[in-house]
């Protein structure tokens, strides 16, 4: 007996199996070419990087919630915390740190007169919206005022008052590479009254 050792249907399995491999490996170019053209043209970004830019946001909201809510007598320098103002201006827009200039008196006053200082304290933030160059975070914290015991001891024991809870809305815009706050708003519940930290 002579012939093919191989069985009859072999030679046609492998010509299927050959299909099969070659349609999945044009479909395996295709997807990764098509991803290849969504991610430069920044449809699709990096996962990596998109985690980055959300720690990175994050972070910012924080130190400007940290920043802004802590003051007091220390930082005074006649009627002025200038660096009170720098640190906080650091953080933000320079069209943003405008309008916080011109804001930034009434606490100014506040520590001139009262002797009140501020210490903040962050208990969390997220990313609520991350889009290209802007983002949203909300924050959540509380911040602690306190005054002299005494008037006439305005260096002396100071007495804290209870805490105040605050959340908010912090606007974020990529500048030159670095996140910074360009607006924030209180985020209030519904029925609920306050105003902003």
């Amino acid at each position: 007996m002579t012939g093919d050792p191989t069985p009859a249907g072999g030679g046609r399995f492998r010509v299927v199996l050959l299909a099969v491999l070659a349609a999945v490996l044009v479909v395996a170019l295709v997807a990764s070419a098509v991803m290849g053209v969504l991610k430069a043209s920044g449809a699709v970004g990096d996962a990596g990087e998109v985690q980055k830019d959300r720690e990175a946001v994050m972070a910012q909201a924080r130190q400007f919630m940290l920043r802004l809510n802590t003051y007091g007598p220390d930082l005074l320098e006649g009627e002025q915390m200038p660096e009170y103002r720098e640190t906080v201006g650091e953080v933000m827009t320079p069209k943003f740190r405008t309008s916080f200039e011109q804001g930034v008196v009434a606490a100014e006053q506040t520590v001139v007169q009262g002797r009140v200082g501020r210490v903040a304290e962050v208990f969390s933030a997220g990313v609520s919206d991350l889009d290209g160059d802007k983002a949203t975070a909300l924050v959540a914290g509380s911040f602690t005022s306190s005054y002299p015991r005494n008037a006439k001891q305005p260096d002396g024991p100071r007495v804290d008052v209870e805490p105040v809870t605050f959340r908010v809305r912090v606007e974020l815009v990529r500048t030159d590479g670095t996140w910074l706050v360009d607006d924030f708003d209180p985020v209030l519940a519904e029925g609920e009254e306050g105003s902003a930290p």
